[in-house]
């Protein structure tokens, strides 16, 4: 939920009783630490609790330089768009608004030492990892097909995610791009849980109680929920997001890789619609999200979402406007 939220809901989330996660593969390491500081304090505010628990989560890409030839040819896909709204794209600043697990990062891991550290993309690079293991933290992963998940076993990780397509936001595939071998929770789920020794974590399309106890009666040993969260007062879902959510178009999502050079569910919009959502002459990721993004500033300016990537889950059924500690209540009486 990189963008959607902060350590606002995190805190929410974990003094309901579940693990709260701090994304941070759009944050610098001084935002990132200046996060973690606020939820400490918290910490020490709450006098009953003072040790809540929080993941922080981290992409695990291999950085990439922008391929000249191919932001070119991308230019040339969306010229109409820039003249429609009167961009000029030689003004367009370019730089990677996502940035994998690095050394920096993982200095603040080792100061502030959260009790899990999870990663999407597979896992960093060996040294890096080692560090993390030497705070004592519980790493964990997402996988998409059960070679993955094996593939994480063999790793050392102590639990996996299990990232059914259903699941808003970014694939977290690492072993490979092929989109056919995605799987749907259900079907996933009780494979990896036969593959792997270790716990698994469900996440995709669970937005509800019935949903969290299907989950655990095929195997899982707990669930990841992020799409039920989005109207969520600590959210930082954008007003028009929100009204996206709540609308029957939230009841059509789809794969694209037009907002950031790798494939992300989201609410279909007007560049999805007319481009197609999964297209080869993309800028790899997250070079994408460079060309996209002052479309989407202009766009949001007149109250449309055309450029803007409305993640969602297939399920938005869980989507309440309340608070997030409410709503993590509500969803632990599966566990009753």
């Amino acid at each position: 939920m990189a963008g959607a939220q902060d350590e606002r809901l995190a805190i929410a989330v974990a003094r309901a009783g579940g693990l709260g996660s701090i994304p941070a593969a759009m944050l610098t390491p001084e935002q990132l630490s200046e996060q973690l500081n606020r939820f400490k304090a918290s910490n020490e505010a709450y006098a009953h609790a003072p040790t809540l628990p929080v993941n922080v989560n981290f992409f695990a890409h291999h950085a990439t330089e922008a391929d000249t030839e191919q932001t070119e040819r991308w230019l040339t896909v969306l010229t109409p768009y820039y003249d429609e709204f009167g961009i000029n794209p030689q003004e367009i600043q370019s730089g990677a608004s996502r940035a994998p697990f690095s050394a920096a990062m993982a200095d603040v891991v080792e100061h502030f030492k959260p009790q899990v550290v999870s990663f999407h993309f597979g896992l960093p690079e060996t040294t890096l990892l080692q560090r993390v293991k030497a705070t004592g933290a519980r790493i964990i992963s997402s996988a998409t097909t059960v070679r993955e998940a094996v593939w994480l076993e063999q790793q050392g990780v102590d639990a996996i995610i299990a990232q059914g397509l259903e699941a808003g936001g970014h694939r977290g595939h690492f072993l490979s791009d092929d989109l056919s071998e995605q799987m749907g929770i259900f079907a996933l789920l009780p494979q990896i849980v036969t593959a792997v020794r270790i716990p698994v974590i469900a996440a995709g399309g669970i937005a509800t109680i019935d949903g969290i106890r299907a989950a655990m009666s095929l195997g899982a040993a707990g669930v990841q929920i992020g799409t039920a969260y989005l109207l969520c007062d600590e959210a930082n879902t954008s007003p028009l997001h929100r009204v996206a959510l709540q609308s029957e178009t939230a009841q059509h999502t789809a794969l694209t890789n037009l907002f950031s050079g790798r494939p992300a569910r989201g609410i279909v919009n007007r560049v999805m619609r007319e481009l197609g959502s999964i297209r080869n002459d993309v800028p790899s990721f997250p070079h994408a999200s460079t060309w996209i993004a002052p479309l989407r500033t202009v766009a949001e300016k007149q109250g449309l979402t055309d450029f803007t990537p409305l993640w969602a889950g297939q399920n938005t059924q869980g989507c309440q406007s309340m608070g997030a500690f409410d709503l993590t209540q509500q969803l632990i009486q599966a566990f009753n």
